[in-house]
C-alpha cells in the first residue's frame, strides 16, 4: 500500500488519482500506524512551509523518519521536497527533516514571485526518477520559495538562476514541481517511483 500522507496541505486527491491510473494500491492517510506499514511514501503540499509543523505533532515525522531508514521509498512533492531539507526561509522556526543539506530560499525579487506554470527540466541522464524522460522536458511549477543546487540534484530547473527541481538519493526523492498535474511525463515520473 501506498501512503499518501495528509497533514493539512497538499493536492491529495489529484494524486491520488494518478497513482490510482497508473494500476496502483493508494489510500490518502494522517495515520502514523498507516505510515508505518506502507510499502512507499507520498508527500505531497502546497501553501506555506510552516504547514510542515503539523508533521511533528501529529506523529508522522517520527513514522516518516522510521520508515525511511528502512528503507522504504519516499517522494516528495512542493513542500514536501522542500521539507525534506533542513528548513526554509519562509519559516525559519520550523526544522525540515533535514535528509537533505540546506536551505530553501525565496526566488530573488528580479523575477515574479511565485514561479507558476510550465517550465523546462534539465535532467541528470544517471536519475532513476527520470528514467524515459527527455532532458528538455516541461513540467509545472507553482512556488515561491527554491531548494539549492547539491550533489543530490537529480534535475535543475532555470528561473532567476538556477534551482533544484528534484533531488534523489537512494531511495528518497523530492520533485518541486507537480508530478500530477504535469501530463504524461508527471505519470512517467509516478511510474518509475512506484516501480522502486
Amino acid at each position: 500500500m501506498i501512503a499518501i500522507v495528509d497533514y493539512g496541505a497538499g493536492n491529495l486527491v489529484s494524486v491520488r488519482k494518478a497513482i490510482e491510473r497508473l494500476g496502483h494500491e493508494c489510500a490518502i492517510t494522517s495515520n502514523p500506524a498507516d505510515v508505518t506499514k506502507s510499502t512507499k511514501i507520498i508527500l505531497p503540499g502546497v501553501g506555506h512551509f510552516a504547514s510542515t509543523q503539523s508533521l511533528g505533532q501529529s506523529g508522522l515525522r517520527d513514522a516518516i523518519g522510521a520508515a525511511i531508514a528502512r528503507d522504504i521509498p519516499f517522494l516528495g512533492i512542493c513542500v514536501g521536497m522542500q521539507w525534506m531539507f533542513e528548513g526554509s526561509s519562509e519559516a525559519p522556526g520550523t526544522p525540515g527533516l533535514g535528509v537533505f543539506r540546506g536551505e530553501c530560499d525565496r526566488f530573488p525579487s528580479s523575477v515574479k514571485s511565485p514561479h507558476v506554470g510550465w517550465n523546462q527540466l534539465e535532467i541528470n541522464a544517471a536519475s532513476r526518477l527520470f528514467r524515459g524522460i527527455p532532458t528538455s522536458s516541461f513540467v509545472y511549477f507553482t512556488h515561491s520559495f527554491r531548494a539549492p543546487l547539491l550533489a543530490a540534484t537529480s534535475a535543475g530547473c532555470e528561473y532567476g538562476g538556477r534551482f533544484s527541481a528534484a533531488v534523489e538519493r537512494d531511495l528518497l526523492f523530492g520533485v518541486q514541481f507537480h508530478p500530477e498535474k504535469s501530463g504524461e511525463v508527471g505519470l512517467t515520473l509516478l511510474r518509475n517511483f512506484c516501480a522502486f
